[in-house]
């Protein structure tokens, strides 16, 4: 018997409270990552030191009993670190692929912007087509192959900033802010114990609740979200306005209007609703458009910001009713 929408906001709400034994206090970046998960995309997070981007994506693939691969992106990794390579066998005279980390579900791309564009762009047609080519041969990943790529926003010295076309890439920017006071005494309480985050995930108390079929399942299930079609023409509109906005040098292409859309339907999905409605549009709006515009000089420098931005187009497309 397949699943139900019901059956699956049950399910990810089981997945957020065992998340949530690890996780402390970030309800709305478990949910956004849960939703690229759902969507098969990807997600950048940004964040400080320490706020737990790592632990929170080891959590994630614990929980939805997935593989797990972490990368140190330094400026001398390269490529084949990444990927992968062909190594010599003396033993049985022939060439042996080694894969490398790339060859998993959930992968970790910590710290993205510390390598040089040349190892970066490794991980792009693995993001978009789920093979990787090594020695003119094609291997596929996973289905369920998911690049979460962190980056520190207060630290830029040594940094190779991701260009706007791999930006893109990611279907949403999850932005992990500090905790709040007594989320953060929590965790300072649970520290004097045996209970800490990172002792709760060693010790096996976090439970896988999903398989990679019943992941497969539950993306299937996004189809039951009913999209009207002027809500459709809402979402394209958006998108088209980010183009023509006075204050925006660079807006959204047609990719923004997918994640705008998916991830809409996916944030209803999780809500237990069986349908899209505008504020599912407006939830997911900085997430997805964030990353993605690029503001003229002379408004950033009058300290106009992106959310701003993006607030005042909502209020210029017409709500359909």
């Amino acid at each position: 018997m397949e699943p139900t929408l019901t059956e699956l906001h049950q399910l990810l709400g089981r997945v957020r409270a065992e998340t949530g034994k690890v996780i402390i206090g970030q309800p709305a970046v478990i949910n956004q990552a849960l939703i690229v998960i759902l969507t098969g995309q990807h997600a950048l997070i940004e964040g400080a030191p320490g706020v737990a981007k790592t632990l929170l994506v080891r959590t994630l693939a614990r929980v939805l009993g997935c593989d797990f691969s972490r990368i140190q992106f330094t400026p001398d990794l390269m490529p084949a670190d990444i990927t992968g390579t062909s190594v010599f066998n003396l033993q049985r005279n022939e060439f042996m692929l080694v894969r490398g980390p790339v060859f998993t579900e959930f992968l970790l791309a910590d710290e993205i912007n510390r390598a040089p564009a040349k190892t970066q762009s490794s991980l792009l047609q693995a993001m978009q087509e789920r093979t990787v080519t090594i020695d003119r041969d094609t291997h596929t990943l996973p289905a369920n192959f998911t690049v979460f790529a962190t980056q520190n926003p207060i630290e830029h010295e040594g940094t190779y900033p991701l260009p706007e076309a791999q930006k893109d890439r990611f279907m949403l920017k999850i932005q992990m802010p500090w905790p709040e006071r007594e989320d953060e005494l929590e965790l300072a309480r649970r520290l004097t114990g045996q209970h800490s985050p990172e002792n709760v995930l060693a010790a096996g108390e976090v439970a896988p609740l999903l398989s990679a079929e019943q992941i497969r399942e539950a993306r299937n299930l996004l189809d039951l979200v009913t999209v009207r079609p002027e809500l459709i023409e809402y979402i394209v509109d958006l998108v088209r306005t980010t183009r023509t906005h006075e204050s925006v040098m660079v807006g959204s292409g047609p990719r923004a209007t997918q994640a705008l859309l998916l991830s809409s339907r996916a944030h209803a999905a999780i809500g237990g609703r069986d349908f899209l409605t505008p504020d599912d549009v407006r939830a997911m709006a900085v997430p997805v458009l964030g990353h993605r515009l690029m503001l003229r000089p002379e408004f950033e420098m009058e300290g106009v910001s992106v959310e701003e931005v993006i607030t005042k187009i909502f209020e210029q497309v017409p709500v359909p009713r």
